[in-house]
């Protein structure tokens, strides 16, 4: 019998993938559990993760011409009931303030006590309140396009949550925009979309799919959402970005309207859009393996840390002299725009040390021992290859080609990343085929078990609602690419033109 391989993080992805993805988050040190049921305490290596998803994303945003700003984390609840659709799609989630004051009980410990006149909605998402002010803002098409966006936490009462992937508080980018036209408001949402696809593609080597949903899955209150869905590694979907075109729907409920160049009262077009710290979920699902998290270059929060290595009291001065000059010659190199971000680990801890920096991800490892100082090198590995992969590079070599390398990682992620879409991705046009393709007890046979299902659907929702019944699969997108084909449905065998992503999902 062959030996099992040793690995950091137990369970692995094929003993039990839910359990795997919870030991990474935690041996990453890049998340825990909070006091408060269903929220999460985001610590500083996730943080950074964050923040440098935040100001990638930000200045792509910007580059379209929208602009930050600020709203309020409580929204009236009278401004979500002037959109039916959208607050009873959102009524489950909602958290709700009543009251605004603590006083002594009468047996001790604090009791609410002033009542509020109308309860306030902890926000689930701003279009209504964010309508209010552009009601205000906007008088005449001379104001228009209002192009906002704010970054901000949200909320949403989940009953099962999962650390990144689903948090009943969670951190998110929100965007709003008003238009003169439905074309410009439409344009808009593709345009976000774009961003989100390129995102998501370009810095997490997260390969999307780029759709529209079905009207069943669309957002509550649009018109039409369009979306970006991967797959994860147990084959699973995630939808990591959606944008929205509202169409006149929240400017009639909110008042936003505005004067034509022809003096004529209009009510402007609206679109939403926004992406998540699902993102990072996604991420770490995409690319992560049996040792931990594996960081995509472009956004890790550290590109390389230094290992300095020395077991006589005499070479320790020396050897730490040595690495602390090369991490600041490092800093100097640039990596897309951004100085290259080092972390020394000076700490006494043996082997252990390293995998810590395995499990957390970070794109490169140098040891630093005497020998590799007296012959002005290191010994490197990276977290793309085998943790027992390293070879000795030399300074100098290090210093002039460590942006290739991380593009070398980058690159490697997203083709590995794609490579597993199209293994698990099939057309299937027989009824039992599919079934049998999403069938639980098919779950350890990845040869007849998805994965992504492209498969014909006739458009009815009571053929995507049996599905779903049945299997607990969801259209997750109609495609923008594949033309029309003649092809009959799936569920009912009715005629069909076109063929949609099937799958399980988060």
């Amino acid at each position: 019998m062959a030996k099992k391989v040793q690995t950091a993080i137990t369970p692995t992805r094929t003993d039990d993938y839910p359990q795997w993805y919870q030991q990474v988050v935690k041996a990453s040190d890049m998340a825990e559990s909070s006091p408060v049921r269903g929220c999460m305490v985001i610590k500083p290596w996730g943080y950074a993760l964050w923040e440098n998803i935040q100001k990638s994303m930000d200045a792509m945003f910007k580059k379209t011409g929208v602009k930050n700003a600020y709203f309020p984390l409580f929204i009236p609840l009278s401004f979500l009931e002037k959109e039916a659709e959208h607050v009873e799609g959102f009524a489950k989630e909602c958290a709700v303030v009543t009251h605004h004051r603590l006083e002594a009980g009468p047996e001790g410990g604090l009791v609410p006590a002033g009542k509020l006149a109308e309860p306030l909605i902890v926000r689930p998402t701003s279009e209504t309140i964010i309508g209010d002010s552009f009601a205000k803002w906007i008088s005449s098409y001379r104001d228009l396009p209002v192009l906002i966006n704010q970054w901000a936490n949200v909320v949403r009462w989940e009953m099962r949550t999962r650390t990144f992937l689903r948090t009943s508080e969670f951190l998110w980018q929100e965007g709003h925009t008003a238009h003169a036209t439905s074309e410009e408001a439409f344009s808009r949402t593709e345009q976000m979309l774009e961003v989100y696809a390129n995102f998501a593609e370009e810095y997490l080597a997260m390969p999307v799919i780029r759709g529209r949903k079905s009207d069943s899955e669309r957002f509550p209150g649009a018109v039409d959402t369009l979306c970006i869905e991967a797959m994860m590694q147990d084959r699973k979907a995630l939808q990591a970005g959606t944008s929205h075109f509202l169409g006149q729907n929240f400017a009639k409920s909110s008042g936003i309207t505005f004067q034509s160049a022809d003096e004529k009262e209009e009510h402007a077009w609206t679109t939403s859009w926004g992406t998540s710290t699902r993102l990072i979920g996604g991420m770490i699902m995409t690319h992560g393996d049996d040792d931990g998290v594996i960081m995509p270059p472009r956004i890790a929060p550290a590109h390389i840390v230094l290992l300095p290595i020395f077991r006589k009291p005499e070479e320790k001065e020396a050897v730490l002299a040595y690495t602390r000059k090369l991490a600041e010659e490092l800093s100097q190199v640039t990596y897309h725009g951004r100085a290259i971000e080092v972390e020394v680990d000076e700490r006494e801890i043996g082997g252990a040390r390293g995998w810590d920096w395995i499990k957390k991800g970070i794109p490169v490892r140098a040891e630093i021992g005497p020998r590799d100082m007296n012959e002005d090198s290191v010994f490197m590995a990276r977290r793309d290859l085998s943790p027992r992969e390293k070879r000795g590079v030399k300074r100098e070599e290090l210093l002039a080609t460590l942006p290739a390398i991380l593009d070398e990682i980058q690159q490697s992620l997203f083709d590995r990343a794609l490579a597993y879409r199209e293994e698990n991705t099939r057309p299937i046009d027989d009824k039992e085929a599919f079934y049998a393709w999403f069938t639980a007890e098919n779950e350890d046979k990845p040869e007849i078990h998805g994965g992504f299902a492209l498969s014909h659907w006739c458009g009815d929702g009571a053929c995507e609602e049996k599905i779903k019944t049945d299997l607990k699969v969801t259209i997750r997108c109609i495609p923008f690419e594949g033309e029309e084909e003649e092809g009959t449905c799936i569920c009912c065998g009715k005629p069909s033109k076109k063929r949609v992503v099937f799958a399980k999902a988060y």
